[in-house]
């Protein structure tokens, strides 16, 4: 077998170590585009998590526009005081309401329930 020149193994030396660098910038390459992809995804999730907010900021603002509006009348303003203070006029009494009381005694059970509970089986 005859055995290459040196012109010929500097040569493919020389090929061996140029596709070698263009695999280093590939792989230098590739490693970019995965870093500013997951910087994309990064800023994406972060625009929807601020859209979410901006949502719930703007129902708020309606509510206290609502608020407000109730509130720059007189009917309004009386309202709040009541319900937020309990407050009363003057001449008013203060009525308190009372829940039902609940029966402590056991509800009846139909007859055939009261029947096996004597058997002991219910």
């Amino acid at each position: 077998m005859p055995r290459k020149s040196k012109k010929q193994q500097v040569r493919q030396l020389g090929e061996y170590l140029l596709a070698a660098f263009l695999v280093l910038v590939v792989l230098v390459l590739a490693w970019a585009v995965w870093g500013i992809a997951q910087k994309e995804r990064i800023a994406r999730s972060a625009v929807d998590d601020r859209k979410a907010e901006l949502a719930v900021l703007k129902e708020r603002k309606a509510v206290f526009e609502e608020n407000m509006a109730e509130l720059s009348t007189d009917r309004g303003q009386e309202a709040t005081l009541r319900q937020n203070h309990g407050v009363a006029k003057a001449g008013e009494d203060v009525i308190i309401v009372v829940p039902p009381k609940e029966d402590e005694l056991e509800p009846r059970l139909p007859w055939y329930k009261r029947f096996l509970g004597f058997f002991g089986i219910w």
